[in-house]
């Protein structure tokens, strides 16, 4: 059966319309790299979704400089899937634009919280820097929201007048916009709702014997710490420079992996523009 296929009918007229008999090997690749994807969605860590989500676009890269895809798209460029491709791909970089500004933004409160810890500053100077700090976690939190609430991804049916290159496009926009939205998540954090207090949220997310963590423990843990010291909860005898570079080094990772993949976004949508513009 066509990987490409909803069911027989539809796969009978995207056939007659703009697939080979077989499917192109890179085709092939790139629905091998969806099925993973939405098989590990909810397992995966985020720098191993954005991993996975840049060789899905290296493949996309590969299809289309495929002259059958080209010509295809040519044919196509009417069509609302087509449309609709290209306004999704602009929200998902402008979803990116966000998360790398909110990272950045998260990383230097932590660098300066660091900074301020490492050389033992007066109290003043403390809740000097952590005021500030938590000010600008409220900021990000609600840039975060009014992004995710303004820029919303239109959920569109299968079209029969769309080919499958056309499906297959959107349904890898679609994934990567649902990935760079958890990303978005993951920075906002999650409120904290235990009862535990939030020096004890700190010391169990650190743990020695805690092999792994969720990604959103690693944004609670920054929070908890905030609230810890300004509630004058911390346990001085407890490092708090290991949990919080723990932290830095999540970020720079996500940042990283972000940066690669939006360059990713970038050169496949100026392809396909190229390719529309022919």
């Amino acid at each position: 059966m066509d990987s490409f296929s909803v069911n027989q009918k539809k796969t009978l007229h995207i056939r007659s319309n703009s697939l080979p008999s077989k499917p192109h090997p890179i085709a092939t690749q790139v629905d091998e790299h969806l099925c993973r994807l939405k098989s590990s969605e909810a397992t995966s860590s985020l720098s191993h979704r954005l991993s996975s989500l840049q060789d899905l676009h290296g493949c996309i890269d590969e299809l289309l400089l495929l002259p059958f895809t080209q010509k295809t798209l040519v044919r196509e460029r009417e069509n609302k899937g087509v449309d609709s491709l290209l306004e999704e791909s602009l929200k998902v970089l402008d979803l990116c634009d966000i998360a790398k500004d909110a990272l950045l933004q998260t990383k230097e409160c932590v660098r300066e919280l660091e900074s301020v810890l490492r050389r033992r500053r007066g109290e003043s100077v403390i809740a000097n820097e952590l005021k500030k700090c938590s000010s600008s976690r409220k900021l990000i939190k609600k840039t975060i929201h009014k992004a995710l609430k303004g820029i919303k991804r239109k959920c569109s049916k299968q079209c029969e007048e769309n080919s499958a290159t056309v499906s297959l496009l959107n349904e890898v926009e679609a994934v990567t916009y649902s990935t760079v939205e958890s990303v978005l998540f993951f920075i906002a954090g999650q409120k904290l709702i235990s009862k535990l207090s939030p020096w004890s949220l700190v010391s169990k997310l650190v743990q020695p014997k805690r092999v792994a963590c969720k990604d959103e423990d690693e944004v609670d843990m920054l929070d908890a710490i905030l609230y810890a010291i300004a509630s004058h909860t911390t346990d001085k005898s407890f490092n708090l420079h290991d949990p919080l570079r723990k932290f830095e080094s999540c970020i720079q990772e996500l940042e990283d992996d972000l940066e690669s993949l939006q360059k990713h976004l970038i050169r496949n949508r100026v392809s396909l523009l190229n390719i529309l513009n022919h």
